[in-house]
């Protein structure tokens, strides 16, 4: 069980990148988050347009006045039902990016206390 352990942790320091990195690893790490982030801004909207859309059925075809058809009440069903799965995959992704900021701020520490050992064993 030590030597599996042991095994483990030597791969997944050897996936991390080398402390003379560093700068080029925070630089690529921010490009990367910025990118997840402007897809979000992107996977938000979707859930606005369906419940936008559904709000326009309604307002559009004079509804909230009597009682509506079963077609309005069909797409105002189907509008709203898209929109809030739409609304639960944003949430997940928000989740997802949260997650690997976390991640990647945790390699960045790992990566510094590497450097700092470095720079300390080579004095």
């Amino acid at each position: 069980m030590e030597q599996r352990n042991e095994s483990l942790r030597e791969r997944l320091l050897a996936r991390l990148p080398q402390p003379e990195n560093l700068a080029a690893y925070r630089e690529e790490t921010e490009t990367l988050l910025a990118k997840h982030e402007k897809a979000l801004f992107w996977e938000k909207l979707m859930p606005l347009i369906f419940s936008g859309g559904a709000l326009g059925v309604i307002v559009l075809t004079g509804s909230f006045v009597g009682p509506p058809a079963n077609n309005v009440k069909t797409a105002f069903l189907i509008l709203f039902f898209l929109s809030m799965i739409y609304m639960v995959s944003y949430n997940v992704s928000r989740s997802k990016v949260d997650l690997l900021k976390e991640i990647k701020q945790l390699q960045l520490q790992l990566l510094e206390v590497q450097a700092s050992l470095q720079k300390d064993g080579n004095k």
